[in-house]
């Protein structure tokens, strides 16, 4: 019966139906049917794993991050961006990664990213020669800068999972997310090194937009100051994260406007409701392939044979790049990182170590065909078909391997800064 609910959820996905309806229908067929769960218990597992406190912060940071981009900041953290790096070969490439940088630190969103950063500097990167392909996949890659550096959603699914302090998980993020930008940087240097050059901004204009970008840049001080500062939960920076953007917005850059606040919150909605729905019944798989003994038998597996921490890192990777090539990055963490974390206890290896290397294999998964919500995302800002920026894709997971394995060796880049935060 178990293999006749894997068939029924592979074929739902293969009709390409929501990836939420997929595991609601594959898990409450194994429930009700072989394991006779009551049907009360999807409802009871699904509300609880939505209610957890530290989900409070998701939408708030999305709320913070859309404000923020139609209040007029994220245009002035492009333009910033642009004055200190413009004049370098492939100056405006390595502009979008540093403005999707600093986005990334007050957003929490990668798609909200993409069309932040992404519609202000894509079009103009197409109008200085630079190929469509290549900046399609370059902001969809760039923007998995939102899975490590802080606050990010995948921080927070990855504490509300394991239990780890969302502080610690925060602060993990950090080093390696500056390590993933220098990776972005160099593919930008080599790739765009003979596309001609902008002028370099005169010093007057640098001041300038740093003075105009300098709410933007206060705002990952904010979060992260009242974090590490004992000051406030990380619910509770999100909702000063939020009350600092719409300041800002209204007070400050005079940009918003009760509609554009309308759309922010209709926007939050629509990215939230997406996000938990996917979390319910991804939990609610969980719960059923815990029930059925599979978590059990892949650890006893792994406990049996006497695996060695490289070989777990290798089947983390392999696993993690064939499930997001067909999932998203949520469900793919809800329904693996709680038996990667038993694994992870049972061979005596960090959590934190877990996270990074698995948000950088997993989040691969992010531009690679058929799902690739990311370049789908980014090739709907120039108006521009997916499929003919897939060629660009091997390059970037090209990288994003390479990536991942340095993660698997230096696990001092998860481990050093919470170290000495502690």
């Amino acid at each position: 019966m178990n293999a006749v609910a894997a068939i029924c959820s592979a074929v739902l996905l293969a009709l390409s139906l929501p990836i939420f309806l997929v595991f609601g229908i594959g898990g409450a067929f194994s429930a009700i049917v072989v394991l006779d769960l009551p049907w009360s218990t999807l409802i009871q597992v699904a509300f609880g794993s939505v209610t957890k406190h530290v989900l409070v912060s998701v939408p708030l940071f999305i709320l913070a991050g859309m404000l923020m981009l139609h209040g007029g900041l994220a245009a002035r953290l492009v333009s910033f961006a642009t004055a200190l790096v413009g004049h370098w070969p492939g100056g405006l490439g390595v502009s979008m990664v540093l403005a999707m940088g600093f986005f990334a630190a007050f957003c929490g969103s990668i798609l909200a990213a993409i069309t932040a950063v992404g519609t202000i500097m894509m079009p103009k990167m197409v109008e200085h020669g630079y190929p469509k392909p290549f900046v399609i996949v370059l902001a969809a890659s760039a923007a998995l800068l939102e899975s490590l550096i802080p606050p990010s959603n995948a921080a927070i699914l990855f504490s509300a999972l394991t239990e780890v302090p969302v502080s610690r998980t925060f602060a993990a993020g950090i080093v390696p997310g500056l390590i993933l930008l220098v990776f972005m940087v160099g593919v930008v240097l080599w790739k765009c090194h003979g596309i001609p050059r902008t002028a370099r901004a005169s010093w007057a204009e640098r001041r300038r937009t740093f003075v105009a970008a300098i709410p933007g840049l206060m705002t990952p001080v904010i979060i992260l100051g009242g974090i590490y500062g004992g000051i406030m939960t990380p619910s509770e920076t999100a909702a000063v994260a939020s009350v600092w953007a719409l300041v800002v917005g209204f007070a400050v850059h005079r940009e918003l406007a009760v509609g554009k606040v309308i759309a922010a919150l209709r926007h939050t909605a629509q990215i939230t409701a997406v996000i938990f729905a996917i979390i319910a019944m991804a939990t609610f798989l969980s719960v059923v392939l815990t029930f059925s003994q599979i978590p059990q038998a892949i650890i006893n597996y792994f406990s049996v044979l006497n695996e060695t921490p490289m070989l777990f890192w290798l089947a983390l990777a392999i696993i993690c790049l064939i499930l997001g090539t067909f999932m998203e990055i949520i469900p793919v963490f809800y329904l693996t990182v709680p038996i990667f974390a038993a694994i992870v206890i049972s061979l005596g290896l960090d959590m934190l170590h877990l996270y990074v290397v698995f948000v950088a294999f997993a989040g691969i998964g992010m531009i690679t065909p058929p799902v690739c919500v990311s370049i789908y995302t980014s090739a709907s800002v120039l108006d521009e078909s997916a499929d003919k920026a897939f060629r660009e894709v091997p390059l970037f997971v090209i990288v994003g391997v390479a990536y991942g394995t340095l993660m698997v060796f230096l696990p001092a880049a998860a481990t050093w800064l919470p170290g000495l935060l502690r």
